[in-house]
């Protein structure tokens, strides 16, 4: 199990689960999406990047071989000894303290809504704390509709369902949030701490942490380009 898990995440199913539910074996297994495109399209080409919460790699490895030079962080051992070709370090974001900037920050898996106002005023700050005075802070938020119409389910190639069980409201903004992904030779499910954020309050979490919204990368407004303010 490695870590202590976090109180209100919970993962089940083979393998090592992370603090905050996420199964090792499962995220080995889940294919990129658009993250290494959203990413190319905002930074130069071979930028200095530093990928907040990288887990297994899966957006770490597409990064480095389109020529970025990727130092990838997380808590998770299991997790980062499944990354290749990236400088690793191992430690908690919201702690982060490297001493060094980098060309952009990337800081995805909608990270950003984290159940914990500190933990989520820590990763801000440490965002800041190492993007350069000219870089950019790369901010995956959650896709309008995001806990509605549940339970839901889609599926994927390679045989995976994702369904979103429930998400409910368990105080002060917070939701819990249950997701169960089936392939057909294994189940897992993660619930996990999750705090929506309106346009203001983002900016506003933005602006405490020195930083503003320079431009939406995507359509659907779930990748944004922050810049020191």
């Amino acid at each position: 199990m490695g870590l202590e898990m976090r109180t209100g995440y919970e993962g089940t199913g083979p393998g090592a689960i992370t603090p905050d539910g996420c199964a090792v074996e499962l995220y080995s297994r889940l294919a990129v999406e658009g993250e290494p495109d959203v990413v190319a399209g905002a930074v130069a080409a071979g930028a200095s990047l530093l990928e907040l919460g990288c887990g297994v790699g899966r957006v770490t490895h597409p990064l480095v071989e389109r020529g970025f030079r990727v130092t990838a962080v997380d808590e998770s051992p299991e997790m980062l000894e499944r990354v290749r070709g990236a400088r690793t370090v191992r430690g908690a974001i919201e702690r982060l303290d490297l001493g060094e900037t980098f060309d952009a920050v990337i800081l995805g898996s909608i990270l950003v809504h984290t159940g914990d106002a500190e933990v989520r005023a820590g990763m801000l700050a440490a965002c800041r704390r190492h993007v350069a005075d000219d870089g950019c802070v790369l901010i995956q938020r959650e896709r309008p509709g995001a806990h509605e119409n549940l339970p839901r389910e889609v599926e994927l190639p390679g045989g995976l369902t994702i369904r979103k069980l429930h998400s409910e409201p368990v105080g002060d903004g917070v939701r819990s949030v249950k997701v169960e992904y089936e392939f057909p030779d294994a189940v897992w499910t993660q619930t996990y701490r999750c705090r929506p954020l309106s346009q203001e309050e983002f900016e506003q979490a933005l602006a405490e942490a020195g930083l503003r919204i320079d431009r939406v990368l995507t359509e659907d407004g779930s990748w944004v380009r922050a810049v020191p303010a």
